[in-house]
């Protein structure tokens, strides 16, 4: 009897965990997402073709440089900050429903390093972590996190992003 009801309850609880929408997510960690803001040159913010979606580069609140200005710590939070950036960004380019993201398919990470900071993707995790938090199997995706001498602004992070949408 008591190996029914622990099965019961796992499975009620797997169910609860399956159901819950990106939105749900965010709500439950206590994100706010920003307001989007237009490009500041001549390109858009995200562009559809076909069933992916391709997001232009986001880049952190956060300046300096990784190693130099920054730990790596910092480097984390400012990649996690440009993360909820993205959020927002990608909720506008699904017309408010970040349900219909089939899956992350590929993430590029920049992060201006000093000569001498060799843990971007230790700094990038800070994304990828997020992603996964709110999108769980479906925000896993391949990834690339370089460094850079510079960043535009003297930003700490720059993410593009493509995902799938459902179809």
């Amino acid at each position: 009897m008591k190996n029914i009801f622990l099965t019961i309850a796992f499975s009620f609880l797997t169910f609860l965990s399956f159901s819950q929408t990106p939105e749900d997510k965010i709500q439950e960690l206590g994100i706010q997402l920003p307001e989007v803001k237009e490009p500041v040159a001549n390109f858009v913010k995200f562009r559809k073709v076909g069933n992916l979606l391709y997001l232009s580069g986001e880049g952190s609140e956060q300046k300096g440089k990784l190693g130099e200005d920054l730990t790596l710590e910092e480097g984390y939070e400012a990649a996690r900050a440009t993360g909820i950036k993205i959020l927002a960004s990608l909720k506008a380019a699904t017309g408010g429903d970040l349900g219909s993201i089939k899956q992350f398919v590929k993430v590029r990470g920049m992060v201006n390093s000093a000569p001498d900071f060799y843990d971007q993707p230790k700094v990038i995790n800070g994304f990828s972590d997020l992603m996964v938090e709110v999108f769980g199997d479906r925000g896993k995706h391949a990834r690339a996190a370089v460094g850079h001498t510079s960043l535009p602004s003297n930003i700490a992070i720059e993410i593009e992003v493509i995902v799938e949408l459902e179809e």
